[in-house]
């Protein structure tokens, strides 16, 4: 099947080979249909099946006509670095088409962004803090929404968002398209989708499963030998680009700061980046600059490479849900990978859970020459460094006076007796 099948505008079909997409994924066979017809769509996916171009391009197809400059497509991500990837993508797709797009999320100056939308924007790409306060001080007028797409649904949902989402879509008009995707299915999305969409088609492209263009492994390992094995195994094996996960931020940032000391280029993605920093990180991953590239589950939603050679798990993610989002940053556009993952004894209840989502047991691994006993220390990599012994001066004692002596005695209690 190619593109032309959609008879979308020759304006979008020429933003759609100068990005060099050639053959529709399935989720886009299965998506674009029903969005063209200004269906309500329910889409689940796993990341790298090409969702974001799913909804994009019917959105530019819709808006193509008719008058341009009030907001008429807002779409609704969890993440900056998302927000940036998807508006991009409305920037190449639609770069013939006179249709113009803003970003909006916060940690950047919020008056920059209240300048373009005056100056009028078609298609809004926002993350829901910083949207409410737009909507808040006025300068942003929705009354003109005809498509609301909500992008990664589950991670909102993960991060808090769903009161934030819900303050928003009682502020829009009710009458419009609807289009949500999301990697998962909990409960609070399923009631979501209830709550917002109309009648709507269920496009479902083996969202349980892994990539089958994904070979596992797994690294039994103590907690505290953890940074040594990944050096270990980053040193043995033949890698092109490398997307390490963390469960915390300042996990993220030390083992990046670790990694470029061993002489890696590497790089962490995590919360308490500035936007600046945060996005020459992900620049320096796509353009090769970082080899690796060490990130939360959070920050790494906004990951878009395509040649991701390896996934490795620092720290196991706590769904499989969760496993099988991360490690779909590998083996995609065709290509194979693999993913590595360190675990610890607490960790098998999950592996096992991970193991039948597989359908598979997945091959446990050592590394031949990798001193697998742990040090008899209780720093560990979870836990702070322990602090260099100081000598202990013994400080002089001044001979007390008469008065304090005498003091001290009269306030003296005498001891009680015993009990019998």
């Amino acid at each position: 099947m190619e593109f032309s099948t959609f008879n979308l505008h020759t304006e979008i079909a020429a933003g759609i080979k100068a990005a060099g997409y050639t053959e529709p994924t399935p989720i886009q066979v299965q998506a674009i249909p029903p969005a063209l017809e200004k269906k309500d769509v329910m889409g689940l996916a796993q990341t790298g099946t090409g969702k974001t171009a799913a909804f994009v391009l019917p959105i530019l197809q819709r808006l193509f006509e008719g008058s341009h400059g009030p907001v008429r497509a807002l779409v609704i991500a969890p993440t900056r670095e998302l927000a940036e990837q998807t508006h991009e993508t409305f920037r190449t797709l639609g770069r013939r088409t006179g249709l113009r797009c803003a970003s909006i999320y916060g940690g950047v100056n919020i008056k920059t962004q209240i300048k373009k939308l005056r100056a009028g924007v078609d298609i809004v790409v926002a993350c829901p803090g910083r949207l409410l306060d737009h909507m808040n001080q006025r300068t942003v007028n929705l009354s003109n929404l005809e498509v609301l797409v909500l992008d990664e649904a589950d991670r909102m949902l993960d991060m808090g968002f769903l009161p934030d989402i819900k303050k928003i879509i009682k502020q829009i008009p009710r009458s419009r398209q609807t289009l949500l995707f999301s990697a998962t299915m909990p409960d609070g999305i399923r009631k979501l989708t209830k709550d917002i969409l109309q009648t709507p088609v269920t496009v479902q492209v083996d969202h349980t499963a892994p990539l089958n263009t994904v070979t596992h492994a797994l690294y039994p390992i103590d907690q505290s030998l953890k940074t040594g094995l990944l050096l270990k195994v980053l040193s043995k094996t033949d890698t092109e680009s490398v997307l390490v996960f963390t469960r915390t931020k300042h996990r993220a940032k030390r083992l990046g700061v670790q990694l470029q000391k061993a002489g890696y280029r590497a790089a962490s993605l995590q919360g308490n980046l500035s936007q600046n920093k945060r996005q020459e990180a992900l620049n320096g991953f796509r353009d090769r600059s970082y080899q690796i590239l060490v990130a939360t589950d959070i920050a790494a939603r906004g990951i878009d490479v395509s040649c991701i050679s390896h996934v490795i798990n620092f720290d196991i993610p706590d769904t499989t849900d969760a496993y099988t989002h991360r490690i779909g940053r590998t083996g995609r556009a065709a290509k194979t990978g693999d993913a590595f993952t360190f675990i610890t004894r607490e960790d098998e209840p999950l592996v096992r859970s991970i193991e039948r989502v597989l359908g598979e047991k997945i091959e446990r691994c050592t590394l031949e020459g990798f001193d697998y006993k742990p040090a008899p220390s209780r720093n560990t990599d979870t836990a702070r460094p322990q602090r260099e012994p100081q000598q202990q001066w013994k400080k002089k004692k001044k001979p007390m006076s008469w008065t304090s002596a005498a003091a001290l005695s009269y306030k003296k209690k005498p001891a009680r007796k015993a009990a019998m």
